[in-house]
């Protein structure tokens, strides 16, 4: 399996299953991973997936040392008091130890609380003026107690990242952001291995959640004749191709999959491109992007980035 070096010395792998929604099918979904030899488990305290994750890792059998896991803080807890206790219950949640890696999920915070998802007397989201340098600096703690072996962040702009950059003491070791085919992002992608930091792609089937279908209109990504085009060269999907570019870009790729057959599909996206082939796939970026969360949150994400949805 393909593994990129953290500028932690860590090594992460290429292709990383991913566990948002249907909370009760990831631990039987995280058990085929594991079986089919994925190394690399992506969760997060606001999908409510850990219980299943950790106990999936716990019953593997596969050493705990041999799996790269990680998990994200959510925006109500990003009051720096909040922090730690935040990791300890995400912890007890997976019955681990540590995680490899843990993300601020979004650069906003919400009303600190149980609430995932608060709301103001006007039915807005009750955000609260809490800085993320400061909730990246609680962070930044967490790692001389060994709970988290690396710290980075999700959903940034390129402004929020050269802001955290000039004030951070510990560098992010990783930026999680969408990442497929029709939106690469190549200026943001290069400043980040300018920067050393890995980037890791959400969503790298664009459209293909349903919750970004855009009622269909624009058609799937991936169906996009180039990636099947590309795919009879290798006798790989179109889905696979989105994979294996992610890889060859030099990023990690975060599928995710209920069904075991296609869970191990998309194990088979860890191949590389030829140059001529990341070329052709490079053309047909659309800078379209289906996650912007801004209405939602009550704050405006990716400012100045490609596929700026507004709200």
């Amino acid at each position: 399996m393909t593994t990129f070096k953290l500028n932690t010395g860590a090594s992460i792998p290429a292709l990383g299953f991913g566990t948002w929604q249907d909370a009760e099918a990831q631990e039987s979904a995280v058990t085929e991973a594991l079986k089919a030899g994925y190394r690399h488990i992506d969760t997060a305290r606001v999908y409510g997936t850990e219980k299943a994750v950790g106990a999936a890792i716990r019953k593997s059998g596969i050493p705990r040392s041999e799996i790269f896991l990680t998990t994200k803080l959510w925006n109500n807890k990003h009051h720096p008091d909040d922090v730690a206790q935040a990791l300890e219950d995400s912890l007890n949640d997976l019955g681990l130890d540590y995680v490899d890696l843990y993300l601020m999920h979004w650069p906003v915070a919400f009303q600190r609380g149980t609430e995932l998802f608060p709301k103001d007397a006007g039915g807005k989201p009750a955000v609260e003026d809490v800085d993320y340098l400061d909730t990246y600096k609680a962070m930044e703690s967490l790692l001389s107690r060994g709970k988290a072996k690396a710290i980075g962040v999700s959903n940034f702009s390129q402004a929020e990242m050269q802001r955290l950059l000039a004030h951070a003491s510990v560098p992010p070791a990783v930026h999680q952001l969408e990442g497929h085919p029709w939106l690469q992002q190549r200026s943001f992608a290069d400043w980040h291995k300018q920067h050393n930091i890995h980037v890791t792609h959400y969503s790298p089937f664009g459209n293909q959640n349903e919750i970004y279908a855009r009622g269909g209109k624009i058609g799937r990504m991936i169906e996009d004749p180039v990636l099947v085009e590309v795919g009879r060269k290798y006798g790989k999907s179109a889905a696979q191709v989105a994979l294996a570019w992610g890889v060859s870009e030099g990023h990690s790729v975060l599928p995710k999959s209920k069904t075991p057959e296609r869970i191990r599909a998309n194990l088979e996206g860890d191949f590389k491109l030829a140059a001529e082939d990341v070329q052709k796939i490079r053309d047909i970026d659309r800078k379209l992007r289906f996650n912007d969360s801004s209405a939602d949150f009550g704050y405006s994400f990716f400012e100045g980035l490609d596929g700026k949805t507004g709200g």
